[in-house]
Formats: structure tokens, sequence, C-alpha cells
């Protein structure tokens, strides 16, 4: 149901560069939070504030690698490595928890009961989407305040690496406490208030933190020139992100990042299952050129879809014996008049309302109008375009994966069991 044709990576902070006149650290950002409870949290947003707020077992560092956080030492067990195939056949870790471990925002000091309650609520949800990911925990067992045992069904390769979910306190666990707009964590922010705006505090000096919803680009940057807010992050167009760059009073700071986005494509549909209409499709987009018209500093065309700085095996960062798609309109025209479509060949392609999502609809319209592909853009309110999506009900789409750490995404982006409506 769905093809990865090419990555953009970025990351943009961009700051005021002078001594603030207020005790509050105001943030402009392009959408609010959905849910802060963590066990629902899917959106970068709620991601984002949830990695202040809370704190998992495990985290990543800047090249994907495990890094323990609140857990001290790991241990597998029942564990044994294949010869012929270093099957990976541990079904049980066992977790010891830090001395110095911190203390829940409401006061209760954090105990590895906590993680039981966290992940035993997690796998109980039926409508959490995070809840398959844990479907293969037997078992979750308390040693002491100090230890934690989880026994798999399954010998599972990646299991330490999806324990990064923010540890929840068991007793509000038990009260059905809402994390979704009151969460409590035991990370470095705690929740203060959400009415018009996210407050958050800081737990070691008490300082605010507010998030407010700013959804155009523009206006968000015109709030920051005039003091009215003092960090952004993302979500801005090259043009606005060049202007920044020479203003004297604002810092601007950019970087590689990890942001995936891809085409996907309905193999189901009687056109796109195709495999020589694929094939032109890819060489009908110059992803050079959407880079250079629309994308800022440091984004790369994709190879795979974890970057080429990330720790694990070659295999998953991209394979230099397979060749890329060219752009070449002529030879896109060619392989769909071999595949017997008659041109103009007409087809659909479903975006948000975001404004740079509407221009790399617009720039892929253009080009593929010379390699003899009709794109009609639709572009849907998020939610509407997001339902579709997940419906199986589209012919073209452009989605971004965020963060992404692990290979298992492979069988995300990939696995039949995954496809729409799954």
């Amino acid at each position: 149901m769905k093809c990865i044709i090419w990555l953009s990576c970025f990351l943009l902070l961009a700051g005021c560069n002078k001594p603030l006149s207020h005790t509050n650290i105001n943030f402009a950002i392009a959408q609010m939070p959905l849910n802060l409870d963590p066990r629902y949290a899917t959106d970068a947003a709620s991601e984002r504030v949830n990695r202040l707020v809370y704190q998992p077992l495990v985290d990543f560092n800047d090249a994907g690698q495990v890094i323990l956080v609140l857990a001290a030492s790991t241990a597998k067990s029942a564990a044994a490595s294949n010869a012929e195939s270093h099957a990976e056949t541990s079904t049980q870790y066992q977790f010891t928890l830090k001395s110095n471990l911190p203390t829940f925002h409401h006061g209760k000091k954090l105990i590895a009961n906590d993680v039981k309650a966290t992940y035993e609520s997690l796998i109980g949800l039926k409508d959490s989407p995070h809840a398959a990911e844990f479907a293969n925990i037997a078992s979750i067992k308390v040693m002491d305040d100090k230890s934690v045992i989880f026994n798999l069904k399954m010998p599972d390769k990646h299991f330490l690496e999806k324990l990064i979910i923010g540890i929840m306190p068991s007793d509000l666990i038990e009260q059905s406490h809402d994390f979704s707009r009151h969460p409590v964590g035991n990370g470095a922010l705690k929740f203060a208030s959400w009415r018009n705006q996210l407050v958050l505090q800081r737990v070691k000096d008490s300082q605010i933190i507010t998030l407010q919803e700013v959804k155009d680009p523009t206006v968000r940057v015109l709030k920051l020139l005039r003091g009215e807010v003092d960090l952004l992050q993302n979500e801005l167009p090259p043009e606005l992100v060049k202007y920044l760059q020479i203003q004297p009073q604002i810092m601007v700071k950019t970087g590689i990042g990890v942001n995936y986005s891809y085409l996907g494509l309905n193999f189901n549909d009687p056109d796109l299952k195709q495999l020589k209409v694929r094939q032109a499709i890819a060489h009908s987009i110059n992803r050079q050129a959407i880079m250079q018209k629309v994308m800022v500093t440091n984004t790369r065309e994709a190879e795979q879809i974890l970057p080429p700085e990330h720790y694990t095996n070659q295999q998953w960062v991209g394979n230099k014996m397979l060749t890329t798609y060219d752009y070449s309109p002529a030879l896109a025209k060619k392989l769909l008049q071999e595949s017997g479509i008659k041109l103009p060949l007409k087809l659909v392609y479903k975006t948000s309302t975001d404004a740079q999502r509407v221009r790399f609809a617009t720039i892929m319209q253009a080009q593929m109008r010379e390699a003899g592909i009709e794109l009609e853009i639709k572009s849907l309110d998020w939610g509407t375009f997001f339902a579709d999506v997940k419906a199986g009900n589209f012919q073209l789409f452009g989605l971004t994966w965020v963060g992404i750490k692990t290979p298992e995404i492979y069988t995300k982006a990939f696995g039949s069991q995954h496809f729409p409506p799954n």
C-alpha cells in the first residue's frame, strides 16, 4: 500500500539573542500537543512536551544508541545466541533502577512498582496506539523498589529500544487520573496549567515556560521579532529562516535532523499496482529542486529511512549497490507508455493544509506534468487527511516520520501486516 521515495532531514532552532526582560520563557509552536498521556501521544508536539515532563527507563543518543535514563543497569536471562542465524532468544529482561531516582511532581518517590504499573496499564488499553508494541509482554514482576523484571512471550531483539514510554505514578494510574490534560511526571519540567496556552515550570528553579499555539509561520516570526516570544523551533519556510539569519537581534541554530518525509502510494490502485508506473513517478520527481526551493540547509536525499549517522549495521542506513531514481521526465513518460497508460495519467495527491506541505505538492504537480502525469492536489484538514491515510483511502499522499531511532521502522513501513487500515 505504500512506497518510500524521498527523505528530508533538518532541525532548526531560532532564539532571541538578547537578555530577557521578563521572567517567563515564551515559546511559539505551530500546533498544541494533542495528548500529554505518554500511553496515547503520537503527534510530534505531544512527544516533545512529554520528553520534558516524563523520564523513561531508556532513551537514545544522537547516534541512535540506547542509553540508560531511570535504569542503572539491564540484564538478560534465558538468553542464548544461535550461532547459525544469530537469532536473539532472550525472553527475560531485568532492570535495576538508579539509586537517586526522581520524585514525581505530586510528591511521590518513583519506585519499581511505577514502572510495572505504567506498562501494565499500557498493555490493558485497547485504544492506545502504543499498546500493540507491548503485547509481547507476558508478565512484569517487581523484585524490590529498585528492581523489575519483564518476561516476554517471544524473543524480541528490539525490546530494550521500545522502553521509551515516560514512567507514570502508580497511585494516579489506579485512580484513572486524566494524564492527557493534567500530566504528572518526573522530568525536568512539571505541568502548571493549560488553558489558552500550556504552562510548564522547571523543577530545579521554578522557571516558567509557556507554549502558545501560533499556526501561521509569518506571525510566529513577527512575534519573535517584536519580543513577544523568545523561541521558535522548526516548521518555518526557508525564506523566513534566511530572513531571521540576517536579523542582528536573533540567533538561529541549525543542524542535521532525522525527520523522514516520504511519498505513499496505494498498491491496490489499478494504475499504481504496476511497477513501471511507480518507477515513472519516482523518475518524475526532482528531489534536488524541492530541497533547494522549499527546504532549509542540511536537508538530504534518502538512501534509506535511517540517517547515515545511525550506529546500526550499514544495511539499515543505505546500500551503495542500489541506484537512485534520477529525475528524468522523458524516461518517466516512456515507462508510462510501456505500461499501456493513456497520457496524461491522472492521479490524486492528498496532503494537509500546512503551507509547506501544499508547496511540496505544487512543485511535484509541476514536475510530474512534464512526465505526462496530471496531479490533482487535495489539501485536507489534518483530521480528515490522516483518517484517509489510515483507512487506505488515497492514491498518493505525503507524510513525515519524526524521531526514528530503530530498524524496526522497516517492519512498520513495509510489513504486509501494517498496510492500511492496519
